[in-house]
């Protein structure tokens, strides 16, 4: 599931029926548990991409400071000797090492938006309160 179709799901999930505010305060808890497995699905995503992006790190620093394996260097030559401080340089230019870092980014704000998307459910329960005890109020009850 893409991000878009996720915020797409969750605000269709989100809305409130005023009208049937009982039946919405008995959704609560499969939507929680709902976006609770997204959550986990894509921290584990997440925590993949940072791993997939350390080692890829330290692969192009060996590649970069001349220690990696000579078939590296069969495949891919680098015949360009750097300084030390130089290759921070070019790890961070690195195409490959740029768009590992960009998934990275991507499954973060996936992650972020669970955890407010999940916040949001929690504080649904005082939400549909609110709602009832307005209803009760505007119609005299209280």
């Amino acid at each position: 599931m893409t991000f878009d179709e996720l915020q797409a799901l969750a605000e269709k999930d989100l809305k409130l029926n005023d009208t049937e505010l009982d039946l919405e305060s008995l959704k609560t808890p499969q939507l929680h548990n709902k976006y609770c497995k997204f959550h986990n699905q894509y921290v584990n995503i997440l925590k993949k991409a940072e791993q997939d992006r350390d080692k890829l790190l330290r692969d192009k620093w060996e590649y970069y400071t001349g220690k990696a394996d000579p078939s590296v260097y069969q495949e891919k030559p680098f015949n360009i000797k750097l300084l030390k401080p130089d290759v921070d340089k070019y790890i961070k230019s690195d195409d490959d090492l740029i768009k590992l870092e960009q998934k990275v980014t991507y499954v973060q704000s996936v992650v972020d938006y669970l955890d407010k998307t999940i916040r949001i459910i929690t504080n649904r329960t005082f939400q549909i309160k609110n709602a009832i005890d307005w209803k009760k109020f505007t119609s005299g009850i209280i």
